[in-house]
């Protein structure tokens, strides 16, 4: 992101329907809390808060039906996904950068989504414990944010993959996942078959992370601009413990930093998702607070 002041649109989705954790619909108000708007003013941009998007409440929810018991809560979900994939082409129009805070990692359908239809040559960098490359048929668990990268590349119930029209939204290649540590067999099988270029923390461990995101930035350098996908789970549980799928082995406080910062430096970067804080499983808001650090580095933020 370049330092240069620019019109950001913070926008909540308060969604967890994705997964059977609650607490992760606080996440906007927590991120909120923790000074999202004043830290991006203070590095001089123009902050618009759009509030919150209306989202089901899972008690409100009809039971699951056999037939929907591999993709939880899929119509509503749906529907969410379809309201924030209006809200981010009405941001994009407007020249804005739209930051979207979760909520679960479900809502990235609608973003990315609605970013790809306005660029058809936007990148996508997936931070995140997991690949959410699931699909009905290979999920073990029905939990609809594990399915979020594969419906956007075109895997999954129509419900999903017709999000702003039929199909992939964008190609396999232009999509990086960083990060990874904790794949499902069969998501595992399908992952390296998909074309994703996937940089686990195996290879972060062996590269170091500047040598790492450089990388990912050489295979997207073709792109006009790139979407950030950030779900808190790529940070090991030491630094962000709040939460619903902790994975040991993460990303540490400097290694996060370092990734937006070398993000911020290509001057790419369009637009964010802060996704999966959950306030009910954290300590006095640290991951929440994390994630504003992680934001204002991406859209800015600098040592010296």
């Amino acid at each position: 992101m370049p330092s240069s002041p620019r019109t950001v649109r913070i926008i909540g989705v308060p969604m967890d329907l994705g997964q059977q954790r609650r607490g992760v619909d606080m996440g906007p108000s927590a991120l909120r809390y923790a000074g999202l708007g004043q830290r991006l003013r203070s590095l001089g941009h123009t902050v618009i808060d759009g509030g919150n998007l209306d989202v089901p409440l899972p008690e409100n929810e009809p039971a699951d039906d056999t037939e929907s018991v591999n993709a939880r809560h899929l119509q509503s979900i749906a529907g969410v996904c379809g309201d924030v994939h209006e809200h981010t082409l009405k941001c994009l129009e407007m020249d804005e950068s739209p930051i979207f805070l979760g909520g679960d990692h479900s809502i990235s359908i609608g973003t990315v989504s609605a970013v790809a239809a306005h660029d058809e040559h936007v990148g996508l960098i997936w931070v995140d414990a997991h690949a959410d490359y699931n699909t009905p048929e290979t999920t073990p668990s029905g939990n609809v944010h594990g399915m979020s990268l594969a419906a956007l590349l075109g895997h999954g119930p129509a419900q999903l993959t017709e999000i702003g029209h039929a199909g992939a939204k964008l190609k396999a290649s232009n999509v990086v996942i960083i990060g990874a540590r904790d794949l499902d067999p069969e998501e595992r099988i399908a992952l390296r078959d998909s074309g994703i270029h996937v940089v686990t923390m195996h290879e972060i461990d062996e590269m170091g992370m500047a040598a790492a995101t450089r990388h990912a930035l050489g295979h997207l350098n073709h792109l006009n601009q790139l979407h950030v996908s950030l779900d808190m789970d790529a940070l090991d549980p030491d630094e962000a413990p709040g939460v619903g799928t902790p994975v040991a082995g993460g990303l540490t406080y400097r290694e996060a930093h370092l990734l937006m910062e070398i993000l911020a430096e290509s001057g790419k970067v369009a637009s964010l998702d802060i996704v999966e804080v959950n306030t009910i499983l954290d300590d006095r808001n640290r991951t929440a607070e994390l994630g504003v650090e992680l934001a204002a580095s991406l859209f800015g933020q600098r040592i010296l």
